[in-house]
């Protein structure tokens, strides 16, 4: 690989690992750029998955840190999504991805709408008004988790939807669980991509090296800006990559 390959590879993590770790949808950038150096659509979508585990691994250690994650307290809408991740990649391995992706959008531009028209709900952290009650929360990050483990790009969106209406996070907190939830079921995912031979992992390490530097700067900005800025940036972000998923560009 010539070395401004690796540039290029750094380079995007970097950005992608910001987005992802603030709002989402970072993988619509790394995604063709390992489809463009070569790989398979399915071994882009395996090789990618090794970028986001060490990126959350970051992120997840930076907002435990700043007191902003509790862990203990997540655990019951991990565990549903990670069940749900690892039918969604059983599902990736060979599945024609296009149709998924134009569905995606369509609901992607929906949700832009959403937080446009009710800024409040994104931006206060009320977890004693009751949302959804937890077993309707569980089928929900469950199908989130299925999603993730399918595809991975603009899983951040639900999930931060899924935490903030759904649960009564506002942004920076949420932000800090849906990196915990994608931290701890993408090993089992990449594990099905790896069972069937569907890993670049020299390209999936150099581009992780890019991945953990935007999400150590992600993570470290989302508290020190808070809920209102995550909020601009979530919107810009969502509007982008509908725009993507549609083929509009």
């Amino acid at each position: 690989m010539e070395w401004y390959i690796y540039l290029l590879l750094v380079g995007v993590g970097i950005f992608a690992g910001f987005i992802n770790t603030l709002a989402g949808s970072g993988s619509l950038i790394t995604l063709p750029l390992l489809m463009a150096l070569g790989l398979p659509a399915n071994v882009a979508n395996g090789t990618n998955r090794i970028a986001i585990f060490l990126q959350n691994l970051v992120g997840v250690s930076s907002f435990k840190k700043q007191k902003v994650l509790d862990i203990k307290t997540s655990m019951r809408l991990v565990v549903p999504a990670i069940v749900g991740s690892v039918i969604g990649a059983f599902l990736a391995v060979d599945i024609n991805e296009d149709i998924m992706k134009k569905t995606i959008g369509g609901l992607l531009l929906f949700m832009f709408f959403i937080i446009l028209i009710k800024p409040t709900k994104w931006l206060k952290n009320d977890q004693t008004v009751a949302f959804l009650p937890y077993w309707l929360q569980a089928i929900v990050f469950f199908l989130i988790g299925i999603y993730g483990g399918f595809i991975q790009a603009g899983v951040g969106f639900f999930l931060l939807t899924g935490l903030v209406l759904g649960s009564g996070y506002d942004l920076v907190k949420a932000n800090a669980v849906k990196v915990l939830i994608i931290f701890l079921y993408t090993p089992l995912a990449l594990a099905v991509f790896i069972l069937n031979d569907q890993v670049d992992f020299l390209f999936g390490f150099v581009l992780a090296i890019g991945n953990m530097l935007g999400a150590f700067i992600a993570a470290r900005y989302a508290v020190q800006w808070g809920a209102k800025f995550v909020r601009y940036l979530l919107l810009i972000t969502v509007f982008v990559a509908s725009l993507k998923l549609l083929g509009i560009f």
